[in-house]
């Protein structure tokens, strides 16, 4: 009798899904997608089923496991694959957080008190150093055109900590960019910025990299001089513009989107210049789609924490016609038993509140 856990529907492209799940170590479990399937062996199960068509209905079985219609529906759709050819891979991460040595703290006293807290043990390297070598890894295999790590590079912007951050982030040589987050930016107003606003060129998009840090607050910013270089530059190019940045665009909360006049005043932007796709953001460590029908239903996007649940970064792949976002959970086994270890954080519940829906995780934005 199997023993499967935790099974999840982790991601979906136009060609493939992607569930994980646990079980007993060396077991094998059968996966099916449709008409096809792929055996895994425990404990920690990655299971990429490939070759699927677009934009198609399949049913999905993982053997031993009951669907429950949220985490693990009986039936997924794989992704439209936008028109025309590829122009670009580009590779995201965001909240790495070199040297933190604790994860699950909320601020609140008493729900810190019940937990639980995690660290890494005695002898074990740093979890956030063996997340992001995991990261980094698996983007060499994917091979990117470009990388973007967006923000909160280190845990309380010590240099150290961001040297710690080139060193396993420089792997990926001259195609890896960041910006700062406001952890970066605790001691040293000027660490990590890079020179943002920058923009990355490729063949038929164009990259804008933002930074809306404001040194000493939680919250972001993103003000008129920074409006108006990504507005020249969309007015530059008839390319497609993807923007970049630390800080997501909503103004839900004050200590993590951006004030109102500057949230609205992106907005406008957004809708001026209708070559601007999308904006892609990290803070919040958790994955969210918001859809703004005054700019063309352009995707405003957050995207889940690299260091510990559920250990993600993020795959795009920009066509003529649009672009795909996946989201991908690492899958090297040390960084699996960890975020297994990370999704029971915040009195069980952190999994809930970080992973999103899969249309939060995966989509597809058509030009």
């Amino acid at each position: 009798m199997t023993t499967v856990a935790h099974a999840e529907l982790m991601n979906v492209g136009p060609d493939e899904v992607v569930v994980t799940f646990t079980s007993a170590p060396s077991e094998r479990v059968t996966t099916r997608v449709g008409a096809h399937e792929v055996t895994t062996e425990g404990p920690f199960h990655t299971a990429q089923v490939t070759g699927l068509e677009p934009d198609t209905v399949h049913d999905l079985e993982i053997e031993g496991a009951v669907p429950d219609g949220r985490w693990l529906p009986a039936q997924v759709r794989t992704l439209v694959r936008p028109r025309g050819r590829l122009l670009a891979i580009v590779a995201t991460a965001n909240d790495v957080h070199f040297g933190e040595t604790e994860c699950g703290k909320t601020g609140d006293p008493a729900t810190d008190a019940i937990g639980p807290v995690l660290s890494s043990a005695p002898g074990e390297p740093p979890y956030p150093e063996m997340m992001n070598r995991a990261v980094v890894d698996e983007m060499l295999a994917l091979d990117p055109d470009v990388v973007v790590v967006k923000g909160d590079l280190t845990d309380t912007g010590k240099a150290q900590e961001y040297e710690a951050f080139l060193a396993c982030y420089g792997r990926l040589g001259e195609r890896m960019h960041h910006v700062r987050g406001n952890h970066d930016a605790m001691r040293d107003p000027e660490l990590a910025r890079q020179g943002a606003p920058y923009a990355v060129a490729l063949d038929g998009v164009t990259l804008a990299v933002l930074d809306t840090v404001v040194p000493g607050w939680v919250g972001g910013a993103l003000g008129a001089e920074q409006r108006g270089w990504l507005d020249d530059l969309a007015a530059d190019t008839p390319d497609p513009v993807l923007v970049f940045a630390h800080h997501p665009a909503s103004n839900d909360d004050p200590d993590y989107g951006l004030p109102v006049d500057d949230h609205v005043a992106l907005l406008e932007r957004f809708a001026r210049r209708e070559n601007i796709v999308g904006y892609l953001a990290g803070h919040t460590h958790s994955n969210r789609v918001v859809r703004e029908p005054r700019n063309g239903d352009v995707p405003y996007v957050e995207v889940a924490c690299a260091k510990d649940y559920p250990g993600a970064w993020s795959e795009y792949r920009i066509y003529e016609g649009g672009y795909t976002q996946v989201m991908r959970r690492l899958a090297a086994p040390a960084a699996r038993a960890w975020s297994e270890r990370a999704r029971h954080m915040i009195q069980g519940i952190y999994r809930d509140l970080v992973l999103g829906s899969i249309e939060d995780r995966c989509f597809t934005q058509t030009f």
